[in-house]
């Protein structure tokens, strides 16, 4: 589906059902994320039987955490304090997590703005539960210029902090976050080409 690729190809399975994700495990694809805390519960159940690498890729609520947080191999939306309180309440073991930074300073997006991150992995370190294991961002609706910038700049960060892992790129930017070293894409529609 994406050739010459050796990273993570998360399928962002939001808008497929759980016969539909059973499909896409049996050509290969083991890494699915979600991004509706009560969607994934139900399809962790359903799929149990299957060896799946979930990865939560939406909006965490910190009144959600305990939910969902022993169940699911990635976060990829840390940005705030109160989530890693929660995780660090609820967690059982480490969690392995990504911080997801606004580098297109989007008000209506979450995630960490640049200047506010050397403090933010200073509070971090004070939680034993988060394993912290990369950058993620996204680009900018509909501006492929802006979105190739943030995504130079989340490689240029991770090198910076030493978090090798990133996650960036969605079905129409994932050639952009390939090219500046993306280890995790989060692909959603482009999934539909193995199921037709």
């Amino acid at each position: 589906m994406i050739k010459d690729y050796n990273g993570v190809i998360v399928c962002a399975s939001k808008y497929f059902s759980c016969d539909e994700i059973r499909t896409i495990y049996q050509k290969g694809y083991h890494d699915f994320g979600e991004n509706r805390v009560q969607l994934m519960v139900e399809k962790m159940e359903q799929l149990k039987d299957l060896d799946i690498n979930w990865h939560f890729i939406g909006h965490l609520q910190s009144n959600k955490v305990s939910l969902i947080i022993n169940e699911i191999d990635y976060l990829h939306t840390l940005d705030r304090l109160s989530v890693a309180k929660a995780i660090q309440k609820h967690a059982k073991h480490k969690i392995k997590c990504f911080i997801q930074m606004n580098l297109t300073e989007e008000v209506q997006k979450s995630g960490v703005y640049v200047d506010k991150l050397p403090q933010f992995l200073l509070e971090i370190k004070k939680y034993d539960k988060i394993e912290l294991v990369g950058l993620m961002t996204i680009g900018m609706d509909e501006d492929m210029i802006k979105t190739e910038e943030v995504f130079k700049q989340l490689y240029d960060l991770s090198k910076e902090y030493h978090l090798p892992l990133l996650s960036m790129g969605m079905t129409h930017d994932y050639e952009l976050a390939i090219k500046h070293h993306a280890t995790h894409v989060r692909i959603g529609r482009k999934f539909y080409e193995l199921l037709n």
